[in-house]
């Protein structure tokens, strides 16, 4: 077949993750005369699409609905416009594998879409700064949620002066994250970089954090090429500076796709209740022996989680951090969910009435 087919797609178009799963997908649109693409760029109303005939601009009029979950992102493969058309449009995108979601800091908690069809969610953290254990933790139930696999990559381990206290480190994290692969980088010393580019030589790699882990340089060093730009933490507090804006895909030279994202301010869960509770499967295996199935692991008798705690084998960290974004969760999905919130109202109304009748006990009995 020739070069322009739309049915066979150049070696460019597979190296940006093409298979024979997506070809199928796309055929009804082949049979309209539409160009398959990924989207490694969107920009207000429009986005950079890598098709057979190399990058092209293209207008997302058509893909833009209300529900912010469906407007086009940066991973989505895409049906667009043959050449010609001025402007020429993203006409649909295929239906996703995998999603990376989060809700924005708006009162209203609206999803937000980061990236699509990811294999591998890479969380960056810096070693460089105090661990936050619990940051950690909310990154991973989103990236399980997601469908991809979760990868913690500790930048800056060169900025650790010993090999006890970097061992410490890696313990703690590998703790908070059961069933993930914790892997030191140093870009400045080339250690685990190599082993961090066998794991990302397959499918397509979301990078993950929050400004200063170093997630920029850590795509340069991957690259092979200063394509994203970098600035140096701040002195006065030791935090980084936004340079990533966008989210960028982009094709690695010994295989794989790696999207970088912008530091992320603020990573609010969105309706993640698996993804947590992957990130505390130890918990959710303590609470299958409490007494009671709905146990809530406080003062309920015969609690198998708060007996943990309580002999040690448990940090009660990781319970406070299990209950803190259970809340949470469970607070977004009930903004949408009108059963989830009926639930929650009989719930309060329940632990009011017992509430209310601990409080009649307290007092003699007297009614209130």
């Amino acid at each position: 077949m020739s070069s322009s087919s739309t049915t066979t797609p150049s070696t460019l178009l597979r190296s940006y993750g093409w298979d024979t799963g997506w070809e199928a997908e796309f055929a009804p649109y082949a049979e309209r005369g539409l160009l398959p693409g990924r989207v490694v760029r969107v920009d207000r109303g429009q986005c950079d699409v890598v098709t057979a005939e190399g990058v092209v601009r293209a207008d997302t009029a058509f893909v833009t609905p209300h529900d912010p979950l469906r407007v086009v992102c940066t991973g989505d493969w895409a049906a667009v416009d043959p050449a010609g058309g001025i402007p020429r449009y993203v006409r649909a995108y295929l239906p996703r594998r995998t999603a990376f979601v989060r809700s924005t800091s708006s009162k209203r908690s609206d999803g937000q879409i980061l990236a699509a069809n990811v294999d591998h969610a890479i969380v960056a953290v810096s070693l460089a700064a105090e661990l936050d254990l619990g940051r950690v933790e909310r990154f991973l139930a989103l990236a399980w949620e997601s469908g991809a696999q979760p990868l913690v990559v500790l930048t800056k381990a060169d900025l650790v002066p010993d090999a006890a206290g970097l061992a410490h480190l890696v313990h703690d994290v590998e703790t908070s994250s059961p069933g993930v692969p914790v892997l030191t980088v140093s870009a400045a010393t080339g250690e685990g970089v190599e082993a961090l580019r066998d794991l990302v030589a397959d499918g397509t790699s979301v990078l993950l954090g929050v400004s200063g882990t170093g997630k920029s340089t850590l795509a340069n060093t991957l690259l092979g090429t200063d394509a994203m730009a970098v600035q140096a933490i701040r002195d006065v507090d030791g935090k980084g500076r936004h340079t990533t804006t966008t989210r960028n895909l982009l094709a690695l030279p010994g295989g794989g796709v790696l999207i970088d994202t912008p530091g992320l301010r603020g990573v609010g869960l969105w309706d993640a209740g698996t993804g947590v509770g992957q990130v505390f499967s130890e918990i959710e295996e303590l609470a299958a022996s409490c007494r009671f199935h709905d146990c809530a692991h406080g003062a309920e008798p015969g609690c198998a989680v708060t007996a943990a705690v309580e002999d040690g084998t448990l940090p009660e960290r990781r319970l406070e951090s299990y209950r803190k974004l259970l809340r949470e969760n469970q607070y977004i999905v009930a903004k949408t969910d009108a059963r989830v919130r009926a639930e929650l109202r009989r719930d309060w109304k329940r632990k009011g009435a017992e509430g209310r009748a601990a409080l009649q006990v307290k007092r003699g009995g007297r009614l209130l």
